[in-house]
């Protein structure tokens, strides 16, 4: 593998762990109502556990309701729920037709939470791209070795692996502060 690869592999393993990590904090819920707040559950659809995404429009009308349509009106009870089930602090209201989510507003003390769980899902991305950083780091060390690059390949790889694991843990950081700063107004 030419160190070039090991680059462009770097960097591609590294994206997929901020992008993973941007969808955990951006399902952190805010006192806003948002489609991401459901996004996540699951209801059971003829026997087996389907997303609700699957089975219902979902939208905001406004920013404190959450309006839930499904295809087949059959199909209420379970949506009703596994909303009920999922915890998310909602208490949903079911008129025969659809599901609306009324999204009361954050308490202080839940906005700190909040806060605590989108840098918790922000480390757990951050230990996602420095775990890539040793991998990458040790296919390079593995090639130098077995003569398929050259010394200087090898910490030239090393110094702009590092660059971009500074880069996509940069970018963790700011889908964070943006989240605490959406958060705490």
């Amino acid at each position: 593998m030419e160190y070039k690869e090991i680059i462009t592999s770097t960097k591609e393993l590294m994206a997929k762990a901020v992008e993973f990590s941007k969808n955990q904090i951006s399902k952190v819920r805010t006192g806003r109502a948002t489609a991401s707040l459901v996004d996540g559950l699951k209801a059971d659809y003829y026997g087996s556990p389907t997303p609700i995404s699957q089975m219902a429009n979902i939208s905001t009308p406004d920013a404190r309701t959450i309006v839930i349509q499904p295809f087949d009106k059959s199909n209420l009870k379970e949506i009703e729920k596994s909303i009920q089930a999922a915890d998310l602090g909602f208490n949903p209201q079911n008129d025969g037709t659809i599901i609306r989510i009324p999204v009361p507003p954050l308490t202080e003390e839940r906005r700190k939470e909040y806060v605590k769980l989108a840098k918790k899902y922000s480390e757990e991305g951050k230990v996602a791209v420095r775990n890539v950083r040793r991998d990458q780091i040790e296919v390079l060390r593995k090639n130098e070795k077995d003569k398929k690059i050259t010394e200087d390949d090898k910490k030239r790889g090393e110094e702009e692996i590092q660059k971009i694991t500074d880069q996509h843990i940069k970018f963790i950081d700011e889908a964070t502060a943006a989240k605490e700063k959406e958060l705490m107004d």
